[in-house]
């Protein structure tokens, strides 16, 4: 356990800081345990995996954050499945799979999170669908270890129903056969889509908004850029020339700048379509939404 952790070297936008507690659990046992300690304490719990769906508080997070490690970050081939842990790499995951001639991950390979990560957010990309080839997750609690199938975790668009102190320690995908050659060219080119439609190299997290329903088809990058929203700042924020639904960080932007920049997106994009954007990016800590956040 360490104390004042800064957690902004943790995430990809480098924003927020420090966690009061800070812990990297290496077995189910450990972060059992851990979680026991929180609830006994009255203490928040949040996860950090990669970082790259994170904006944390500038005040930090007065709680336990928990970084998965060892075994939990680590995969494994069972037959033709791949079984890992809550805090490995998805894409790494996806990568290890074509090597071993399995199939059915290769989406993966461009969601910059880990397999817990995916799981609580439903992280789906380029057709392919995480609950399809998702056979079970271990969940950890303060009460235990628990094993739940796919239609126990109510799958919706970029959500879960996993809770505040349950975490997915393992995840096992039922993969099946194919030709590592052909799953490595089909990989190479969603990156290639990737690298094409959206911003690297830069300080940022993955999409803000979540697409909206009833905007005639058009996501919440298209409503941005037609609202003047691309390349767009405050402060050290700046919405990516690139892609104007990712936020970056220009060199010393702070998470207030960043939900200042938020802020004017959403209210942009509402007084010109009618239309209410809802964060993608999970917070962690007491996030203050400026003022006019909330529209009428």
């Amino acid at each position: 356990m360490e104390r004042d952790y800064p957690l902004a070297r943790l995430t990809t936008v480098r924003t927020g800081g420090p966690a009061d507690f800070f812990a990297r659990p290496s077995s189910e046992e450990g972060l059992v345990e851990l979680l026991a300690w929180a609830q006994q304490g009255g203490i928040e719990v949040g996860v950090v995996g990669s970082g790259s769906n994170l904006l944390v508080a500038d005040e930090g997070f007065h709680g336990l954050a928990i970084k998965l490690d060892g075994a939990l970050a680590e995969f494994e081939r069972d037959g033709e499945r791949l079984v890992a842990g809550g805090g490995a790499r998805l894409p790494s995951a996806a990568a290890k799979a074509a090597s071993w001639g399995l199939s059915g991950l290769e989406f993966g390979i461009n969601i910059p999170g880990t397999v817990g990560g995916a799981v609580k957010m439903n992280a789906n990309a380029y057709g392919g669908q995480l609950a399809q080839v998702l056979e079970w997750v271990d969940v950890c609690t303060a009460a235990g270890l628990q094993r739940r199938s796919p239609d126990q975790l109510g799958f919706s668009y970029r959500s879960s129903n996993l809770k505040q102190g349950e975490v997915v320690s393992r995840a096992s995908f039922q993969l099946g056969p194919g030709d590592p050659t052909e799953i490595k060219a089909a990989m190479g080119e969603m990156r290639g889509k990737r690298r094409e439609a959206q911003p690297s190299g830069i300080k940022t997290f993955g999409s803000t908004f979540k697409n909206p329903e009833g905007s005639d088809g058009r996501s919440a990058g298209q409503l941005l850029e037609a609202a003047g929203c691309q390349g767009l700042e405050h402060g050290g924020a700046r919405f990516a020339p690139k892609h104007a639904n990712f936020v970056e960080n220009t060199g010393d932007a702070t998470t207030a700048d960043v939900l200042e920049l938020m802020a004017e997106g959403r209210r942009r994009v509402h007084e010109r379509f009618g239309v209410v954007l809802e964060p993608e990016v999970q917070a962690l800590g007491e996030i203050r939404w400026p003022h006019g956040w909330e529209l009428s």
